[in-house]
């Protein structure tokens, strides 16, 4: 059984003869545990796919199934519930915010949980560890480099031990060395049971993934 599941995903932005159609009848499943790449030219729809995906942006008509619930049926608590809960974002530009420390950034995501606060800042330390850089918890992103902050960024995404992970082109603004690292880490993460999807123009990080989603002008090709 699949685990994410779109039905006829639509997403257009303005109305009558003025919209236009960013992603339209999106069908397709992926189970869990999988790594798939979603792929297309500047425009063709990805990244809004992707903020679908992750209840950021709602669709216009659709159904978009996870674990057998409609998602885009809850209340706005239940999807920020979902959201915090069972997903992990990375984006290309990082996020993170300068006047916080690396361990405060990671600890973001852990605000409304019920816990102590030395709970949330060990399960931080943590995170940061698991991503090579337990020893700069108390440095601010810009007296690390664009890799370290990459790694940081994927250290907030997984503080929460999601099960799924959307990664919007996580190596858009690395150098090719530092780029095929992090990619090295996403697929360890994979192994690890968590379900990624991660939208990328590159071939080459493309072949990280088990599966290939091909985008053009909104619509699904393959």
């Amino acid at each position: 059984m699949s685990y994410i599941k779109a039905e006829n995903l639509t997403k257009e932005y303005g109305t009558g003869e003025l919209a236009v159609t960013a992603v339209g009848n999106a069908n397709f499943e992926i189970d869990a545990g999988e790594f798939v790449a979603i792929m297309g030219e500047s425009g063709s729809g990805k990244s809004t796919l992707l903020s679908i995906l992750g209840t950021l942006n709602s669709p216009t008509s659709g159904r978009l199934m996870v674990n057998d619930r409609d998602v885009y049926r809850l209340s706005q608590d239940e999807r920020a519930d979902f959201r915090r809960q069972s997903v992990g974002f990375v984006f290309q530009n990082f996020n993170l915010l300068s006047y916080l420390t690396l361990l405060e950034n990671v600890m973001l995501p852990l605000a409304t949980l019920k816990a102590k606060k030395k709970d949330k800042q060990m399960m931080a330390y943590k995170a940061l560890e698991r991503v090579g850089l337990g020893e700069k918890v108390k440095r601010l992103p810009g007296q690390i480099s664009g890799g370290e902050q990459e790694r940081v960024a994927i250290a907030r995404a997984i503080v929460n031990k999601p099960p799924i992970l959307l990664a919007d082109e996580p190596t858009g603004n690395l150098d090719t060395r530092t780029g095929k690292l992090i990619m090295d880490f996403l697929r360890s993460l994979n192994e690890e049971g968590i379900t990624i999807v991660m939208v990328t123009h590159s071939m080459e990080y493309s072949n990280f993934a088990r599966r290939i989603l091909r985008m053009s002008d909104g619509m699904l090709v393959q």
